[in-house]
């Protein structure tokens, strides 16, 4: 018997620290050291909210932005905006997806609605990586360093 109340005893303690944890903390957007896991910065954020990435294209040298948007903890792409073609750009267009072109000649794919299980971005060398957060517009490499591998997630962190 005294084994079972040992046992109960702890669960209720794991229990009220997780439900304690849950009220003390918030959902931010985590940005962590790819290689050390060390937290580099986080972000409050809420369902439905939405963040980018602009930086500048290694070949073609011209801006893409990537929009996501966070759903039930989790973050999805839902569209990129870039000026030129080239590797790992878009150049077809799939069943869902909208293709619009802006006057200043940008091509805006939306519709992608595609869970990123794992986002990450190497802060550039030659030139930035700017998130766009709540508002804001963070260097990443003011932020993390050059060369930095910075990946994105979902979390819950206490704030003062």
């Amino acid at each position: 018997m005294k084994r079972f109340l040992t046992g109960a005893a702890v669960v209720v303690i794991i229990a009220a620290s997780v439900f304690i944890y849950y009220q003390v903390s918030i959902p931010c957007l985590l940005l962590k050291d790819g290689d050390t896991g060390k937290l580099i910065a986080a972000y409050p954020v809420k369902e439905g909210d939405r963040f980018s990435i602009t930086f500048i294209h290694s070949v073609n040298q011209s801006p893409v932005t990537d929009v996501y948007e966070i759903r039930s903890g989790k973050i999805y792409v839902v569209q990129t905006t870039y000026y030129s073609f080239g590797a790992g750009v878009q150049t077809e267009i799939e069943e869902g997806q909208i293709l619009e072109y802006g006057e200043d000649g940008s091509m805006t794919v939306r519709g992608f609605e595609r869970r990123m299980d794992s986002l990450s971005y190497i802060v550039g060398t030659v030139s930035d990586h700017m998130l766009e957060i709540n508002g804001k517009s963070i260097s990443l490499r003011e932020l993390c360093g050059r060369n930095t591998t910075v990946s994105f997630s979902c979390g819950r962190k206490l704030f003062p």
